[in-house]
This record gives structure tokens, sequence and C-alpha cells, in this order.
């Protein structure tokens, strides 16, 4: 949470100088956030924790900023709404699926987060292309 809190002023300014495409960064950061963490010894986890703060900072923060630019005023609220729902309904399928990968592979666990992560890229890449 710390490295989220420190991430998110740093990501919206480069965020506003530079558009969406900052949050690709931010998203390649976050897809190696879990090998670091799982896989690697104490430090590397640390930085797997930072890579994954950064990560967090650009979900909370650049994804709003971006649905801002789309939705009407009118409709933002709605439609703040249902992408919450949407995404927490996701983190919620996205941790138990890797609860039940823990039980089995250290390994898949790390392998289920990086593939899902970096399979949000293109469709990143999409939507900024259609704005």
């Amino acid at each position: 949470m710390a490295s989220s809190a420190l991430a998110s002023i740093p990501l919206g300014r480069l965020f506003d100088r530079f558009g969406p495409n900052i949050s690709l960064f931010a998203f390649v950061i976050s897809a190696a956030a879990a090998p670091f963490v799982f896989l690697g010894s104490a430090t590397f986890a640390l930085v797997g924790m930072v890579f994954g703060g950064i990560g967090m900072a650009a979900q909370g923060s650049l994804l709003q900023a971006m649905l801002t630019d789309v939705i009407p005023p009118e409709k933002r609220s709605t439609a703040f709404g249902l992408f919450d729902t949407g995404y927490g309904i996701a983190w919620f399928l996205g941790s138990a699926i890797m609860g039940l990968l823990y039980d089995k592979s250290i390994l898949a666990v790390a392998l289920f987060s990086v593939i899902l992560q970096v399979a949000a890229i293109p469709v990143l890449i999409i939507a900024n292309k259609q704005r």
C-alpha cells in the first residue's frame, strides 16, 4: 500500500503529461510482481511488492482517469460503479483461483498472475487507439 501511495502522484503526473499510454508502462511493471514475490528471496519479494504497488496505483487512478475522458459527466457515477463492481468481482475470482493454485504449485500462481496481466495489455492498447 505504501508503494501504491507513493507511485500514485508520479503516475498521475506522467499520465497528465504523456497520456494514457503511461498505463501500459505501469501494467508491464505490475506483471512482473508475482514472479518476484513468489519465486525469489526476501529482497526479490520486496521488489515485487513495490511492483505490485505500482500496478495498484495504476489500476486505482489511471484507469479511472481514462474512463473520465470517455464517459459524459452525467454518466460517470454509474460508469465508476460498474467499473468498480467488475473490478471487485474479477479481483475476487482471481484471488480464489490463485488460492486454489497455491495449494498445487507456487509457480502456477505466478504464471496465472503474469498471463492474465499480460493479456490485459492488448486490451489497453486497443482502448487507447480507439480514444
